[in-house]
């Protein structure tokens, strides 16, 4: 059941909040002191702490209120805490909104907003209960695959790339041929390489072949070798990729870019094992696994004709499918953070904001350039903003070369007045409604000179 206590010197005030808790099923512990009230939650578990700023009859500066806050602060980080402020400076209460308290009401107060902002908390606070127990489940499951396989160095923290690199683990123990496909820079070949270095090749060479970057009239050099004088400019012999890759892995990138020719040779040599070098009559073999990568819709290109039906089905026995950034949002910011890790720069919280509404279109390539960027833009030791980030705003254009009068995704003095209206000033709901913190809420109050009344 859901529990909330109280502390207030007024027995009248515990008395007539437990009752109105107690009315929504709410069970309310009472403490008459800040000693009584530590020691209470010492032997109960509780969801939210309402307490009173001043404690004895003669103070009405509120420092028993702040040193009370603080110490409940220090046990219990996460629980959240609505202040009672009646002759208390209000400043004094705004400023411990901003430390991290829930919420303050004035006495007398108002029940209906009262119980507003209690139920508000309760089902916040079950909320984040339930979102630290998915966490915490993540982080078991991120550990134990982690534990288990070589993930060389990937830093992810989102759910779809757990699951993929779940999948990868499993395909990685087989000798299938694999397809990873995904937008340009979402991390095909760190995931290539993964697999590799999970495999009973792990000791033989990992080669990556990018299809998309070789002149038409090169690709069978490049996949087969040539001899001497095969082709002008052919001073010496050169194995080709499939020979470097023997006993290991050949990622072949961008498949869907090789023309129709070199797919009919590649099909050829998959299908037997067997190749000749560009010039030469003498059959070669290699022994080794296949992994291609794409961006683009291969299925689609087979209806079309530009690519072939049977090649697809021989490259693509095992798919895994790496999302878009934009779809791993709990990606960004881990991933942000470790570019940085070499300096000393660090994320504002407007920065932070910025990263997360991004589109990202190019994926984990464009995020660490932009972190580059930052960092040098931000010098060493100092605070990355959004101005440093540089990113594309809604009309396309780079901000970056003067600091924007407001960020695009930022609720304006409009929207927030509204949301203090229609929610009766009651601060948490406006927050969750904004998509905002408590504190990130007060900061742009203070700064649009609105007040909960408003």
């Amino acid at each position: 059941m859901r529990s909330v206590l109280i502390i207030d010197d007024n027995p009248g005030v515990g008395e007539a909040l437990s009752l109105l808790l107690s009315l929504q099923d709410i069970t309310a512990h009472y403490a008459a002191s800040p000693e009584a009230g530590l020691a209470l939650l010492a032997r109960e578990p509780v969801d939210l702490v309402i307490q009173d700023m001043n404690f004895r009859v003669d103070t009405t500066s509120g420092e028993e209120g702040v040193a009370l806050f603080r110490a409940l602060r220090a046990r219990c980080p996460d629980l959240p805490v609505i202040l009672l402020t009646a002759w208390t400076r209000l400043e004094n209460a705004v400023e411990l909104v901003k430390a991290g308290a829930a919420d303050y009401l004035a006495k007398p107060w108002d029940d209906r907003k009262l119980l507003a902002t209690v139920e508000n908390l309760l089902e916040l606070a079950q909320s984040n209960r339930d979102l630290q127990h998915q966490r915490q489940e993540r982080q078991a499951r991120r550990d134990a695959l982690a534990a288990r396989i070589d993930l060389g160095g990937l830093v992810f923290a989102s759910d779809a790339m757990l699951a993929t690199l779940e999948l990868a683990a499993q395909v990685a123990r087989t000798e299938l041929p694999v397809l990873v496909s995904g937008p340009n820079g979402s991390g095909k070949e760190k995931v290539a390489a993964i697999v590799h270095a999970n495999s009973a090749r792990r000791s033989g060479p990992f080669v990556a072949l990018n299809c998309g970057a070789l002149p038409a009239d090169l690709i069978e050099a490049e996949l087969f070798g040539a001899e001497s004088g095969a082709f002008t400019g052919a001073h010496k012999a050169r194995e080709g990729r499939f020979e470097a890759a023997h006993g290991g892995t050949l990622l072949l990138d961008e498949i869907g870019t090789l023309p129709l020719a070199g797919q009919v040779k590649l099909l050829r040599v998959l299908e037997t094992g067997r190749f000749e070098r560009l010039g030469s009559s003498r059959t070669r073999e290699s022994n080794l696994r296949i992994i291609s990568a794409t961006n683009a819709d291969l299925k689609a290109m087979v209806a079309q004709g530009t690519f072939r039906e049977d090649l697809y089905y021989r490259l693509n026995v095992f798919e895994l499918r790496l999302p878009a950034l934009a779809q791993r949002r709990d990606d960004i910011l881990a991933l942000a953070q470790h570019f940085l890790h070499e300096t000393r720069a660090q994320l504002s919280d407007a920065a932070r904001e910025a990263l997360l509404s991004h589109r990202w279109p190019g994926n984990v390539r464009e995020l660490k350039n932009v972190m580059a960027r930052a960092a040098l833009l931000a010098g060493e030791g100092l605070w990355i903003t959004p101005m440093h980030l540089g990113l594309e705003a809604a009309s396309g254009a780079l901000v970056g070369l003067a600091p924007p009068t407001r960020n695009l995704d930022e609720p304006s003095r409009e929207a927030v007045l509204a949301a203090l209206s229609q929610h009766g000033g009651v601060v948490s709901r406006v927050a969750q409604q904004l998509g905002l913190s408590r504190q990130a809420l007060y900061r742009r109050m203070e700064r649009y000179g609105l007040d909960q009344g408003a």
